[in-house]
């Protein structure tokens, strides 16, 4: 019996549990810090066990590692490259859905030499982007046709009937990993040009956007676009757009959070006595009005402006102690919001990953192109982010123990070889991608 190592028991893990404990002829650990986690996943399954490990001891890594056919790591992105390093040293194949970095691509040529394959970005986004797109842009290579303009707007946001919030908005994953997302400066291309939007700006290059079946919603640019170019073989493209997909008004309100300073991840001390309004109104400066009205006056706001609303929902005008003496603006905020924005029990979240493609055909015609994924939670299961980031990771694991991907090295899947198989195994499971003709014959 083939035996499968998962690292982590978070959010996004309960769906690729299942899934190994649905098929036969797999014998699964699940090993994370709180052992208890990992229980609760595994239930009373007998070819199943749940270990206590922490990932940062590569001596417990490397226990775990060595007795496993496969190692799926949904551990934090940044400890992937030492699992990956063991995995290498003891031949085992790994599976991640986190992005290539640095040091898990200097450890390409070691992985190939070993026979290992090191598949990362195989999640959601990264993943199921880098799926999707490509199998229209190989089709579109093949027809001889050219790829112009590539837009790729993804978002993980509750069902519209339970965007119930002010903010239109509930986490499904880390309250901080969604909010530290709001920090990072993006670049893209635009018409030829290459555009850059500095973190402290990023909300203010907001702009509308309609969802084919869903209507109005609102997208700001994801981090370097530019790179995937070359990812997607589009090098000569004249516009590469990666976007983040939310309901209208998330930026505004966003704006104002990282304008008041509480997107800061640098740590700072706090009196004692220090509540989450004093937090909010820390770069203020003294002044008379309560924190609601203060806020008003920095910001240039009507009192009674929605975006006032959205910080008082969160809770940025309580009375409530930080009840941390030393601590990062960011991790109070996100701290504070969790249980305020937490799907209720019978609610649902959903994924929509759309991309638009500009397309001149071999014979000169020119198309708009679109492939759209909708996918909805179960209000009694599985949240739709954690389906759409771990079963493309467990079919990938599944073709790997078959022998049906004979590939070694740090590979993402954008090869035909992993993509195909991995989103055919996925329409059988209700994760499809609608491809749909937007404007053909016309010149854009």
């Amino acid at each position: 019996m083939q035996k499968v190592l998962v690292l982590g028991a978070g959010l996004v893990s309960r769906p690729i549990v299942q899934y190994f404990l649905d098929h036969d002829g797999r014998d699964l650990t699940v090993a994370t810090l709180y052992v208890e986690d990992a229980q609760r996943l595994i239930g009373d399954r007998t070819d199943a066990r749940a270990v206590a490990l922490d990932v940062t001891d590569a001596e417990q890594v490397d226990r775990q590692v060595s007795a496993a056919d496969l190692v799926v790591s949904l551990v934090p992105f940044h400890l992937h490259a030492e699992v990956a390093r063991i995995a290498v040293a003891r031949g085992v194949n790994l599976v991640t859905t986190s992005y290539v970095s640095p040091a898990m691509r200097e450890l390409d040529a070691a992985a190939r030499e070993a026979g290992v394959l090191l598949l990362n970005e195989c999640g959601l986004d990264p993943g199921l982007d880098h799926m999707s797109a490509m199998r229209v842009i190989d089709r579109v290579h093949a027809d001889d046709g050219k790829i112009i303009s590539f837009e790729s707007c993804t978002g993980g946001l509750p069902a519209p009937e339970a965007a119930d919030n002010p903010w239109r908005y509930k986490f499904s994953w880390s309250p901080r990993g969604a909010l530290v997302a709001g920090t990072h400066a993006a670049r893209y291309l635009g018409d030829g040009i290459e555009r850059e939007v500095p973190g402290p700006k990023l909300f203010d290059h907001a702009w509308p956007y309609d969802v084919h079946g869903l209507g109005r919603f609102e997208v700001y640019p994801n981090r370097d676009s530019i790179p995937y170019r070359d990812t997607y073989g589009l090098s000569d493209i004249d516009s590469m757009l990666r976007g983040t997909i939310r309901y209208p008004g998330w930026s505004r309100g966003m704006k104002a959070v990282a304008d008041l300073g509480l997107l800061e991840l640098e740590p700072r001390e706090w009196p004692s006595e220090a509540t989450y309004a004093d937090l909010t109104t820390a770069r203020l400066g003294p002044g008379a009005g309560s924190p609601r009205e203060r806020v008003a006056r920095h910001l240039d706001l009507d009192f009674g402006d929605d975006v006032l609303e959205r910080l008082a929902f969160a809770g940025m005008f309580d009375d409530e102690p930080l009840g941390r003496a030393h601590a990062a603006p960011l991790d109070l905020v996100a701290k504070h919001v969790e249980q305020r924005m937490r799907y209720a029990d019978g609610e649902r979240d959903m994924v929509v990953m759309q991309h638009d493609f500009g397309i001149v055909r071999a014979d000169g015609r020119h198309e708009r192109q679109q492939s759209q994924l909708i996918a909805y939670g179960d209000p009694d299961g599985s949240s739709a982010i954690s389906r759409t980031v771990s079963w493309p990771a467990a079919i990938a694991a599944d073709l790997i123990l078959g022998g049906r991907l004979p590939l070694t090295g740090v590979q993402i899947p954008t090869n035909r070889a992993i993509y195909k198989p991995i989103l055919e195994g996925l329409e059988s499971m209700g994760i499809v991608f609608l491809e749909r003709l937007v404007s053909p014959d016309k010149n854009e």
